[in-house]
């Protein structure tokens, strides 16, 4: 591997189960281990296993730590009890995110954030550098493995692994101490179904992988991972959200609490939601069939005009449909417009549709 690629603490395992690894995000992972088909449909109809080990671990303590995150993120930390946890944004000054996060409440003057993958060191110094005088932020990443289990099942194979234990309520989180290891469980997901989140110490993190994987869960990969998000509409960070486009222009004010007061970027979605918005992210299928569609292809006007490119694009497993996401002139937004997604200089019509692409039945 090039030594600019990380490991996680399960990349032998992945391996030995005959995991195909490429690299993402800076990492060494695998994006599949049967296919993305079997693997898909494992999350939606039973449960399924992903390693999140490499995104990012970090505890914030201290006395006002809610208050202070408060003018940092995008989301109101007041609105959470203890063992709560919500999505938030990491803006800059031009409303721009840096980074999707989720953070949980462990106690008072205590939190949790969970990062992604390529943002850890970006993030870590973002908010050392706004850090006030009483609060310790430590990044913990290399202590813990990390991985989410998701689908109908998921409530089923946590039982069987603790039995007895019941999972935190929806958007939740627990940490208790077990044979020496502290471990930590959170109610969210990435994949629109049923699940959670399970971190243990790096060093134990196979094993527990392995024994989820006894109790019934499915290996998958990357790219079960990203069809399942997109059939969902969850945005990706890099792809969907950048640097240069805000929550509100991404469908996503209903996670900036504008009216709790002052934080970073606050005034530049205040401004937008004022004035309107120029471009916005929206969600686009295919009206017949066509070739995958992916990231970065163009779009265009029926016209022939360039509007913008792909920012993610999948063919759906569960529709069996080409879909993405982009972001369009607000006069190309409206639900139904028709456009054409060029595939290596050949031509798919598409339409824009509702979000999300894919519902529970």
């Amino acid at each position: 591997m090039s030594e600019n690629i990380q490991e996680t603490p399960l990349a032998a395992l992945h391996v030995e189960l005959g995991g195909k690894m490429i690299p993402f995000a800076g990492w060494n992972m695998p994006v599949q281990y049967t296919n993305i088909i079997d693997e898909h449909t494992a999350v939606r109809e039973d449960v399924g296993i992903f390693d999140i080990s490499h995104m990012g671990q970090f505890f914030l303590e201290g006395e006002g730590a809610e208050a202070w995150l408060n003018t940092i993120l995008a989301n109101d930390v007041t609105k959470l009890g203890l063992g709560e946890g919500q999505y938030t944004f990491m803006l800059n000054e031009n409303g721009g995110v840096i980074d999707d996060l989720i953070i949980y409440r462990q106690a008072e003057g205590r939190i949790f954030l969970v990062v992604n993958a390529s943002m850890i060191d970006v993030d870590y110094a973002w908010l050392e550098k706004h850090l006030t005088e009483g609060l310790t932020l430590t990044n913990e990443s290399e202590a813990w493995a990390g991985m989410a289990v998701q689908g109908p099942n998921a409530s089923a194979t946590f039982a069987k692994l603790f039995p007895g234990r019941e999972l935190p309520a929806r958007n939740g989180m627990e940490m208790w101490e077990q044979d020496g290891e502290s471990l930590v469980v959170c109610r969210t997901g990435y994949t629109g179904e049923d699940g959670f989140e399970f971190f243990s110490s790096a060093g134990n993190g196979s094993a527990w992988f392995q024994k989820f994987i006894d109790a019934g869960a499915k290996p998958c990969g990357l790219g079960a991972r990203d069809t399942l998000r997109l059939e969902v509409c969850y945005p990706l960070n890099g792809s969907d959200l950048s640097s240069t486009r805000t929550p509100i222009e991404a469908g996503l004010g209903f996670f900036c609490a504008l009216e709790k007061g002052d934080f970073i970027g606050r005034d530049v979605l205040v401004k937008q939601k004022e004035d309107g918005l120029k471009e916005r992210l929206v969600a686009i299928k295919y009206t017949g069939k066509g070739a995958p569609p992916r990231a970065h292809y163009e779009v265009f006007s029926k016209d022939g005009e360039r509007l913008s490119e792909l920012t993610s694009g999948v063919l759906s497993p569960s529709l069996r449909e080409g879909i993405a996401m982009t972001y369009l002139p607000v006069s190309y937004a409206k639900l139904g417009t028709l456009v054409d997604i060029d595939v290596r200089g050949r031509k798919f019509e598409a339409k824009v549709v509702k979000k999300p692409f894919y519902k529970k039945g």
